[in-house]
């Protein structure tokens, strides 16, 4: 079964009942896309590139992004921006809730 992505003029809910907490992509359009990404403490995304460049917001937590040669810690309410294929990797230091937006360079 395809999961169902936002349609413009949805609301959507960053921060849903612990239940339905979950990562999965909530927008997909042919060059962007946006997805929540739900990270337990301690959990870490060794380094990987995306396809495009993005925006990486802490909605929940703290979490520590590493990219650009530094290590930074993210709380919640920040955000950072990393080019087209940046390396970066993550690791939560609490429960964390990120929202990541791509705009993607498919060549």
């Amino acid at each position: 079964m395809t999961a169902r992505h936002a349609m413009a003029g949805d609301i959507i809910a960053l921060l849903p009942d612990a239940a339905e907490m979950n990562s999965g992509t909530v927008i997909r359009e042919p060059h962007a896309e946006i997805f929540r990404l739900v990270l337990k403490k301690g959990k870490h995304l060794a380094e990987h590139t995306a396809a495009g460049a993005i925006t990486v917001q802490c909605v929940s937590g703290v979490v520590e992004m590493t990219a650009l040669g530094k290590t930074q810690s993210m709380p919640a309410g920040t955000l950072v921006y990393l080019a087209d294929r940046e390396p970066h990797a993550v690791t939560a230091i609490e429960d964390s809730v990120l929202l990541v937006s791509m705009w993607l360079n498919r060549n």
